[in-house]
């Protein structure tokens, strides 16, 4: 599963010979036949699906029986089932993968063999790679998730491997553990009935267009047929494709660049892909810290604020209203009182007053400006690296995930720049409640009675 937007036309004749073995095994299994509408065939991505025949919108392009997926349910039913029921799903698959690698006479074998070896996911990048990053959010996520993944094999290794040398291959490394969890990462299907965890031999193969713009339909779990209990994962293109072109799906709407490049070793050009998550806090050492805690946590927030900011699209619901919460304080604390516990979050959608207006925007500004001291480039010099081209793809994805995040940060910074020219002219609540009680007329005048 990768992405590309090159509709590719590949023959049989190219097929590397464990791609050949794994189409044959898929007929030998009933899977597929003479008849089957698409085929794996080599392209751009590496591996692709191809239409042997024209293919209409939501068509049907393949259907595996559930027989053939690696779930958390093949674990328990191998060899190594009695020993994972305390891990994480993704854990027992992922350990279930590296066994069955190294198990020549494995029943997977032919799917195995034509698994990558890693992908451009960022988990997967060199040191000197990963430098390219600098600056980014994304190169704190991937050494978070890879300390993660390293912990857990750590457990895996202490509880699992060690005691059970029998069991398992004295080769087996954090190098396999890290492989595994990529294949997962960039192949399992989720938001399946009943499946959250689940790789789909053939079905993987299928790439991502950025031009395909629905996700629905694209895939489902069903029955097998009237009087059967079996399930079928079915694959359907959600758009027209002709034969001899790749058939693509769209891996996910929401995802940003980052999660793209994460995930799967890919990024896109549309802007909306690039975004920043501004993360605000409550402090502990805030005289009014339980107050505002619980007035988060009444509106589904709480004690940390996580808000994905998307280039060119405006501050995400529930970000403006956060931050006032986290910054009221002095002579504005009497909202905090009990008599506004139901109506302060209405109140905060507004200026509450120009001091905290003021402090919010300072800090929002100041918080850009230190994310963005600690890029080692401009945008100006990055996207002339760009147009220089012939880079790396790896260094390409890098240098588009910082021009992204910079982007995204200066338009956080501009808007907030915006507003610290109009502090004098915005109202405030204590205007807005004067004018609810008739003491202030639409023009600001204080209003007397004879």
């Amino acid at each position: 599963m990768k992405s590309s937007v090159r509709p590719i036309s590949a023959s049989r004749s190219e097929l590397p010979e464990n791609v050949g073995k794994f189409w044959k095994w898929l007929g030998d299994q009933g899977v597929v036949s003479g008849k089957s509408v698409a085929e794996p065939a080599v392209v751009s991505e590496g591996l692709g699906l191809v239409a042997r025949r024209d293919i209409g919108r939501n068509e049907v392009v393949l259907e595996i029986p559930k027989r053939l997926w690696i779930n958390p349910e093949t674990v328990t039913a191998s060899k190594i089932g009695p020993l994972c029921g305390g891990l994480k799903p993704w854990v027992s698959v992922a350990l279930f993968l590296i066994k069955e690698k190294y198990d020549e006479d494995s029943t997977w074998r032919v799917y195995l063999d034509i698994l990558p070896e890693s992908t451009d996911s960022t988990i997967f990048w060199s040191e000197e790679e990963l430098a390219e990053l600098k600056g980014t959010q994304l190169l704190s996520t991937t050494l978070g998730v890879k300390e993660y993944v390293e912990n857990e094999f750590s457990k895996l290794e202490q509880e699992i491997l060690l005691p059970n040398k029998d069991l398992f291959s004295s080769r087996i490394t954090l190098d396999d553990f890290i492989w595994a969890f990529g294949i997962l990462r960039s192949r399992a299907f989720s938001r399946l009935r009943g499946q959250n965890l689940v790789l789909i031999p053939l079905a993987d193969l299928i790439n991502h267009n950025p031009a395909i713009t629905t996700e629905d339909y694209a895939y489902e779990i069903k029955g097998a047929g009237l009087f059967s209990r079996d399930l079928l994962f079915s694959l359907k293109s959600p758009v027209y494709v002709k034969a001899g072109e790749q058939v693509y799906i769209q891996y996910d709407l929401n995802k940003s660049n980052a999660e793209l490049a994460l995930d799967y070793g890919f990024v896109e050009s549309s802007p909306n892909r690039n975004s920043y998550t501004l993360t605000i806090e409550i402090p502990e050492s805030d005289p009014f810290f339980g107050d505002k805690l619980d007035i988060a946590e009444t509106n589904g927030m709480s004690e940390t604020g996580y808000f994905d900011i998307v280039e060119g699209q405006s501050l995400p619901a529930g970000m403006l209203q956060y931050i006032r919460l986290v910054a009221l304080g002095g002579s504005d604390a009497f909202l905090l009182e009990s008599i506004f516990r139901n109506t302060i979050w209405g109140h905060l959608e507004l200026p509450v007053s120009r001091s905290n207006e003021e402090l919010i925007c300072r800090v929002v500004r100041d918080a850009c400006k230190s994310a963005m001291s600690g890029f080692s480039t401009t945008i100006e010099e990055d996207e002339k690296f760009l147009e220089e081209g012939k880079l790396e793809p790896r260094i390409e994805m890098a240098l588009k995930i910082r021009i992204g995040e910079k982007k995204v940060l200066q338009q956080i910074d501009q808007i907030f720049k915006d507003r610290e020219l109009e502090l004098d002219v915005l109202e405030y609540y204590q205007e807005r409640r004067l004018k609810d009680l008739g003491l202030v007329g639409e023009q600001g005048e204080i209003i007397f009675w004879e």
